[in-house]
């Protein structure tokens, strides 16, 4: 890999913002009872963001780069031939369901391959020594996609594609991939399950999404035992458990797995006002995680950290939390002030309650009994 890099790249394409899923709301596909409405992945959230770097300032400290879409030789790093086929096919159709919970339109495909090819790019960028990290504003999100099926909004395995081509040319051993969407990061997990070069983690809320997967007790096969670590959090968890967690337990796991790069599925779902997830983060922690993350990517591999986003369903407050992540990534005073943040961080249970701490000091002790 190439010497250490500064500089924060912004990864983007308008193209990911023509998805388009129908008007299916928060379901999985039109209904009888189901009054039309626009989807709850919907572009808003991230457009929005993008907005908000532009309207602070924030985007003229970053690195602006649009690339290429992945091209389907990357996509069958990580996608079976007959899964592509199939979403080629419904794109020429013009509507379909890659599986579960993922349906798409004419044009689809194409952003897509956008959104992957942001990922690809991104990672890229960083392993060369062109950036120090970088933000992939991807949409649709990746990490519900399995090899031979799309999941919860998800088509293509963002991160999955970029690690494996990056493998394989040459530029990539040994990652980590820290999930902390409010849904289980089943993608990464099924991806990565038997690899002992790939340590997986994702603090998620129990037994959401996906419901069959998440659990603690999913820790790897075969070489890849002990390379996989699930953190499925009660409902209800605020900021001083995800303190806690990050401290005790995922910032450890990450620094001594010791990666050559850390990226992370950043969904914004764990915030206090999602509508599909029942935790309660506001800005400020989404912006600390970040830092804690770069800080041990400073110390194990060179400052690499790349951050793709995944999920977040609040149009209005999506954008607040991105811009503390980014000017976080980027070591930036540009704040975009946030008008609830210090309302979320006082609401009722918002410390470290005794049964979350209990639970997570179990995971500590079961974890790193398992690895060492």
């Amino acid at each position: 890999m190439s010497r250490p890099a500064s500089g924060t790249g912004f990864f983007w394409h308008e193209r990911c913002f023509w998805h388009d899923q129908g008007a299916i709301g928060v379901f999985s596909e039109p209904g009888w009872f189901m009054q039309p409405q626009p989807a709850s992945e919907s572009p808003e959230s991230k457009r929005r963001l993008k907005n908000l770097l532009e309207i602070s300032g924030l985007i003229d400290e970053l690195e602006v780069r649009k690339p290429a879409p992945a091209s389907r030789e990357d996509l069958l790093t990580f996608h079976t031939p007959q899964y592509l086929d199939r979403l080629e096919a419904g794109d020429q159709l013009g509507r379909g369901n890659a599986g579960e919970a993922a349906p798409f339109t004419r044009g689809s495909l194409a952003a897509a391959q956008q959104s992957a090819g942001l990922a690809v790019a991104a990672v890229e960028a960083v392993l060369r020594g062109e950036l120090r990290n970088a933000y992939a504003l991807c949409r649709p999100p990746g990490h519900h996609a399995e090899a031979d099926r799309g999941r919860g909004f998800c088509l293509l395995g963002n991160i999955p594609i970029a690690v494996n081509r990056a493998r394989q040319l040459g530029l990539l051993e040994r990652v980590a991939i820290l999930d902390w969407d409010v849904h289980h990061g089943n993608g990464q997990q099924d991806a990565f399950y038997t690899d002992p070069q790939v340590l997986t983690i994702s603090i998620h809320q129990a037994a959401n999404y996906p419901l069959e997967s998440g659990g603690f007790e999913e820790q790897g096969d075969g070489a890849g035992l002990g390379c996989n670590l699930n953190l499925p959090m009660p409902p209800g968890s605020g900021i001083g458990a995800y303190d806690y967690a990050m401290e005790k337990l995922i910032l450890p796991a990450i620094e001594a797995f010791a990666p050559e790069l850390i990226i992370v599925a950043c969904g914004y779902d764990a915030c206090a006002k999602d509508p599909l997830g029942k935790m309660m983060l506001n800005s400020e922690a989404f912006g600390r995680m970040t830092q804690q993350v770069q800080a041990v990517a400073d110390r194990c591999c060179q400052g690499r950290l790349v951050m793709t986003h995944e999920g977040g369903y609040s149009e209005g407050y999506v954008p607040f939390c991105g811009h503390a992540v980014i000017a976080a990534l980027a070591d930036s005073d540009i704040q975009a002030t946030d008008p609830q943040n210090e309302e979320i961080a006082a609401w009722g249970y918002q410390s470290l309650q005794p049964h979350q701490q209990a639970l997570i000091d179990s995971w500590v002790e079961a974890f790193f009994k398992q690895r060492y």
